[in-house]
């Protein structure tokens, strides 16, 4: 019975214990940096909680389609964001690019499908010191790209 009454003691602790504690979540810490973000998701890893935006682009034959540069201070990581409102088309691309320069040094893409409607996201490409950009990349108007500035 005395080993009974123990148990009880201490469970009834721990639950006291974890009744003070903050609930995990409250907030959440980004889970990469720099290149270590490389192809990973802004969401699944935290770092959109602090996104901007560093320039956007809204191609010249569709204007339904625009790209955003995002970038995340903590994650020291970009991303493109690739918005429209309703027209979808299979071979239109978001693109983040990696440069080591401005215009010169590519370094390495990715790219996102545009959605039928509304948003969607590129994985990141992180570096302190990289410059970036975001493209749209649209081979049905004759192979047209167009880019926010270099940030």
């Amino acid at each position: 019975m005395k080993h009974l009454i123990t148990k009880a003691a201490t469970v009834s602790a721990a639950a006291m214990t974890m009744a003070l504690i903050p609930l995990a979540g409250t907030s959440y810490a980004a889970s990469c940096y720099g290149a270590g973000c490389d192809n990973k998701g802004p969401v699944s890893t935290g770092c959109d909680a602090d996104a901007v935006t560093k320039g956007s682009a809204t191609s010249r034959t569709n204007s339904n389609l625009r790209v955003e540069l995002r970038w995340s201070p903590t994650c020291q990581a970009a991303w493109a964001r690739v918005t429209t409102n309703g027209e979808s088309w299979w071979d239109r691309y978001g693109v983040i690019e990696k440069w080591s320069g401005r215009g010169t040094g590519f370094q390495r893409s990715l790219q996102v499908t545009f959605p039928s409607s509304g948003a969607d996201w590129t994985n990141m490409l992180g570096s302190p010191t990289a410059y970036y950009r975001a493209c749209i990349s649209d081979p049905a108007a004759t192979n047209e790209v167009d880019c926010t500035p270099f940030w």
